[in-house]
């Protein structure tokens, strides 16, 4: 028995990396092509000695919704390279803040495992998007996360003022099903939706069996496979029916890119069809 679980948690591991590795998923399952090296976007790094001067002098991009990206496990960026991409074919119209908050390059399961590491990535980013409102009051800001970056979103949820927000949109978040949500509701105006997948079998389905979900160890069911249970009480919950918003994958969306796998939310097709609208708020 002992030696089962060893050989259970050490599969684990391989198939976490194997899994959770952002680009290369991505590329095998959208286009088939990576992110070109030459793509003019406007991607940028936050930080905590970001210049609030660079973002309030960089031209028209004051009028650009402003979107911060929180990549998965390991700092492997594949939401954000996904993201950069979508918009430099768009033209533009967005800004992208990529928020770093990972253990380091390729470190998916120390990730996916800490969760109270999470939780201080997520109350630093709700310092920063706090600094921001407050110069920036009426630009529309989105908050985009994928995986266990989903995590450190809600982190910040948790506590950030009601409405400094106006959209939160989470990718295949491997947080449990049972994470409250109430205070994330509170803090998007517009409300949050999550994107989940059944089909998302290896990440959200074998590996959280074996490692836990990024917020709870013993959980074995990934919010992003079979949603927040939160949703069961929008007939008795005003809060949760005005903002919450989860959208299943059917095969009807294979035509985007998008097969159902925990990356293929990052597939052009997909962002471009339905991730856009939501961010411009169109």
């Amino acid at each position: 028995m002992f030696r089962g679980m060893i050989w259970s948690v050490s599969l684990g591991m391989i198939v976490a990396t194997v899994a959770l590795a952002g680009p290369w998923s991505w590329r095998r399952e959208g286009s088939g092509k990576s992110v070109p090296r030459t793509a003019a976007v406007a991607y940028q790094t936050c930080c905590r000695a970001w210049s609030s001067s660079r973002m309030e002098t960089a031209g028209s991009a004051v009028h650009k919704p402003l979107v911060w990206v929180v990549d998965g496990a390991g700092d492997l960026k594949g939401c954000s390279s996904a993201l950069a991409y979508a918009n430099a074919v768009a033209g533009n119209p967005l800004e992208l803040a990529v928020f770093p908050w990972s253990h380091g390059y390729r470190r998916l399961l120390k990730d996916q495992i800490d969760g109270a590491h999470a939780r201080r990535q997520g109350a630093r980013l709700a310092e920063v998007i706090g600094e921001q409102r407050q110069r920036q009051p009426e630009r529309r800001m989105v908050l985009v996360a994928h995986s266990a970056g989903c995590a450190v979103a809600l982190g910040a949820g948790d506590v950030l003022p009601p409405d400094s927000l106006d959209r939160i949109i989470l990718l295949a978040p491997s947080v449990s099903t049972g994470y409250n949500l109430r205070p994330t509701l509170l803090a998007a105006r517009e409300g949050v939706d999550v994107f989940c997948s059944k089909r998302d079998w290896v990440a959200l389905g074998f590996v959280v069996r074996v490692v836990g979900t990024t917020d709870n160890f013993w959980s074995g069911a990934a919010a992003g496979r079979w949603g927040f249970r939160q949703a069961q009480q929008a007939a008795q919950d005003p809060l949760i029916a005005r903002r919450l918003r989860q959208h299943f994958w059917s095969p009807e969306l294979a035509w985007t890119g998008h097969h159902g796998g925990h990356h293929g939310m990052h597939a052009p097709g997909f962002i471009h069809t339905f991730l856009m609208p939501l961010i411009l708020g169109q």
